[in-house]
């Protein structure tokens, strides 16, 4: 009961949240200077061949068919009854294309290089950063500062780094896109080899990054373990190393669990601007491009499944750490 009263308490701010999000979703787009139908007509203006007056009724059927003829709060209740029937509305920028098909391009290679990076980076980091502080000596230096230097830089800065060394000095790795110039996606062993060429400088600009801000969070928790009761028992004993790190461990990863969903927030976010740096045609390039469209329906798309994305994993980080923290049933069901 003492659970499900916290697990209760946690969706409801949950919902909350998400309105207030899906509320500066719809205004924060409209607040960018510029109409993206004055654009629109502009292009087919500056194109010639098409008079005034068509001009005029163009610009009126498309201000129609998008609904930004409507009252501001009208168009808001529109786009929640869009939304409940999972339609993102049709691209202003790249008309008539439904958005919901551009993201469903772009998003798999979202996937591709923040997925792995998540996973790769949690693990490796949060094993890095317990060895190193059991460990201790010249091994836990060298890690900790190393782990430091990485968690300090952003990902699209190292994307830089990593793309003119590695891209532009060295030759070793395409500098951009997500496969050769000439090839078309596709479900074969030939794309697969291709493109995978072309995904590791912004892996490793991602996983590096996450890694040492995982290693360093660990290490500080693996730390303080190292100073309780147990760790000195078991060492008076002789019990193998091994063993011990493994209790040290499963002990502070209580705090890392939850600060994953903040993690992965920072590494969605760092992870859009490093497609832009490799010119990957994820959702981060998709975003940037709409942005400089005005196209409303791509930008609230794309900030929606981040929005959505990061509540989600915020939740989940709750409800597990509700299950394994034995502290929090005790605070619910008022045990001290």
């Amino acid at each position: 009961m003492a659970l499900a009263r916290y697990l209760g308490r946690k969706l409801a701010w949950t919902v909350v949240v998400l309105f207030v999000a899906l509320l500066l979703n719809f205004l924060l787009p409209r607040l960018i200077p510029g109409n993206p139908i004055d654009a629109i007509v502009g292009g087919l203006a500056r194109g010639g061949g098409t008079g005034g007056e068509d001009l005029q009724r163009i610009h009126e059927h498309f201000m129609q068919e998008f609904g930004l003829d409507k009252p501001l709060w009208q168009q808001f209740f529109i786009y929640l009854g869009n939304l409940a029937q999972g339609d993102f509305g049709t691209s202003f920028g790249q008309y008539p294309a439904p958005v919901g098909s551009l993201i469903g391009d772009a998003l798999p290679w979202t996937i591709a290089i923040q997925l792995p990076a998540i996973i790769v980076g949690w693990v490796v980091g949060n094993i890095l950063g317990a060895v190193a502080a059991f460990k201790s000596g010249w091994f836990d230096r060298g890690a900790f500062v190393g782990s430091l230097f990485f968690s300090s830089v952003p990902p699209f800065a190292f994307a830089i780094i990593l793309l003119f060394v590695a891209g532009v000095k060295l030759g070793i790795l395409p500098v951009g896109g997500a496969y050769s110039f000439g090839l078309t996606p596709e479900w074969s062993f030939t794309f697969f080899g291709d493109a995978i060429t072309y995904f590791w400088l912004p892996f490793w600009s991602l996983v590096l990054v996450f890694i040492g801000g995982q290693a360093v969070g660990m290490r500080s928790m693996a730390v303080y373990e190292l100073g309780t009761d147990y760790v000195n028992f078991n060492r008076g004993l002789g019990v193998k190393d091994g063993f011990t790190v493994r209790y040290i461990f499963r002990n502070a990863m209580l705090p890392q669990i939850t600060g994953l969903a903040l993690s992965i927030a920072a590494l969605i976010s760092g992870g859009l601007i490093t497609e832009l740096v490799f010119s990957y045609p994820g959702l981060g390039t998709l975003l940037f491009n709409a942005i400089g469209q005005n196209d409303y329906p791509v930008i609230q798309a794309i900030t929606l499944l981040i929005t959505v994305a990061v509540l989600v994993a915020n939740f989940a980080v709750d409800v597990l750490t509700g299950f394994i923290d034995p502290r929090i049933r005790a605070a619910q069901s008022g045990d001290r």
